[in-house]
């Protein structure tokens, strides 16, 4: 009797989690890609097996190619330096510009979706359809709290195990305004 009655709690506890994972993963309607261009700090995530050598610092900046496509540089701190990741983005025609095919080493392209987005641009939450990948990215280094909750709750809303987040230490050593930048370019 006592595990069956634990059985069922547990259950209960896992079900709505279970439930949301079996619904599919929507994209936010619209983004602008001139206002979502530019620097994001990552605050967390399920990271990447490129992301495997990076131990802070990690960004991503996203700029308008010649050809209409999205340049993509990631750049995280590591034990030796700075590691860099360049690629391009194209967006996925009908998705309103919130679903984008990103890729580093063609022919392969992975799926890039914009599943929350704060309405000025302050944070972005994108991961991918089978909720493998997450990213939480913030415009500044630190996110405020309400921000940080309000991002969160996008992506467990979606059905993402956000308990599985990594988050990214970003110590602002290399920000805009550091008199010490040329250590940053190692």
């Amino acid at each position: 009797m006592r595990i069956s009655g634990l059985l069922s709690i547990l259950l209960l506890a896992v079900s709505p989690h279970l439930a949301l994972a079996d619904t599919p993963v929507v994209s936010v309607s619209s983004v602008d890609i001139a206002k979502y261009s530019g620097k994001w700090f990552e605050i967390a995530s399920f990271p990447m097996f490129f992301q495997r050598n990076c131990i802070a610092d990690t960004t991503a900046e996203y700029s308008a190619a010649p050809d209409g496509n999205i340049r993509v540089h990631n750049r995280c701190r590591t034990t030796s330096g700075f590691d860099e990741a360049k690629g391009e983005a194209s967006v996925v025609d009908g998705s309103g510009n919130s679903r984008l095919k990103v890729w580093f080493f063609w022919p392969f392209k992975a799926d890039y979706w914009i599943i929350g987005l704060d309405p000025d641009y302050r944070w972005a939450v994108v991961g991918n359809p089978n909720r493998k990948y997450l990213w939480l990215l913030s415009r500044t280094p630190q996110i405020p709290a309400d921000q940080l909750k309000a991002a969160l709750s996008s992506a467990s809303a979606q059905g993402y195990d956000i308990s599985k987040l990594h988050y990214t230490r970003q110590t602002g050593f290399c920000g805009d305004n550091n008199d010490s930048k040329d250590l940053c370019e190692k």
